[in-house]
């Protein structure tokens, strides 16, 4: 073994860039690792994890969905399934700002901070493994789906590519949920998110074509990040499209790659400022 994997200097200045780097990659691996073992030892949360999409599918598609009316000779449930893929990752970002206000109130946080670690591994190791889980949660969806009688039209590449749209979004929004949580100050802070997330989620596409919404508000839910995502890959999976007929609609595969990608280059470092600032 080599000096970089087993000399590690307390000062970071001191290090150079192969070790920076090295250190970065496996502090922020430790942190993967000690996320997913409190996920294996905690079974409540792998059973939220199965039973809140099944209770999702039986509310918004057979309940709801016996009076929604997409387009004539539309099967809803082709409508609403890949906007509720999209809408299960847009609400994971709440998860994410809990775990991490839970860490900051029992001192986790801090004891991190006063380790000689790389000061992003927490931020990204966070990230990480929320990307595990969100396609945990979407492989439960995908499976629910294809029970009910849901099924893509689209090529294997095509189907692929709209998952991985979907993990992209998703990725995006935990740097979201992980500044929230930082900026939180309790648990019970936390849980007021979900009144940023209900109509974050609600007010696209996800369950209603943006065109039957009042003008400005389907301008709001057509311009919505998660609307972008829910439109793509409805295209790739070969599903019924809004027919709104706006630039944002007949572009969404686009917008499904660009908002995600602003939506990082923003909150992404702000998270990192905010967790290295946190005694300031």
């Amino acid at each position: 073994m080599n000096a970089v994997e087993t000399v590690r200097s307390a000062d970071p200045e001191q290090q150079n860039t192969g070790q920076r780097l090295y250190w970065a990659v496996a502090d922020c691996w430790t942190i993967v690792r000690r996320d997913l073992t409190h996920l294996v030892k905690q079974p409540s949360i792998i059973a939220w994890q199965l039973g809140f999409p099944i209770v999702s599918v039986l509310l918004f598609v057979y309940v709801f969905g016996s009076a929604m009316d997409v387009g004539e000779g539309v099967d809803y449930k082709d409508y609403a399934m890949p906007g509720m893929f999209a809408m299960t990752m847009a609400f994971g970002f709440m998860n994410t700002a809990m775990a991490v206000v839970v860490d900051k109130e029992r001192g986790v946080t801090d004891r991190f901070r006063s380790m000689p670690m790389a000061p992003s591994a927490v931020v990204t190791g966070r990230g990480v493994s929320d990307v595990l889980h969100a396609a945990l949660d979407l492989a439960v969806m995908a499976v629910i789906a294809l029970v009910i009688g849901w099924r893509s039209d689209g090529s294997l590449l095509s189907t692929l590519w709209a998952f991985a749209l979907l993990l992209l979004l998703r990725f995006s929004l935990i740097w979201i949920g992980v500044l929230l949580g930082l900026l939180a100050k309790n648990q019970e802070s936390a849980g007021n998110l979900f009144a940023v997330a209900f109509p974050f989620g609600m007010v696209s596409s996800v369950f209603t074509p943006p065109s039957v919404m009042p003008d400005w508000l389907g301008t709001v839910a057509m311009w919505n990040p998660v609307s972008a995502t829910a439109n793509a890959i409805r295209e790739l999976y070969g599903n019924p499209l809004p027919t709104g007929g706006s630039w944002i609609e007949e572009h969404s595969e686009l917008m499904a790659v660009v908002w995600p990608l602003v939506l990082t280059a923003i909150f992404l470092p702000l998270a990192v400022r905010k967790f290295q600032n946190l005694s300031k």
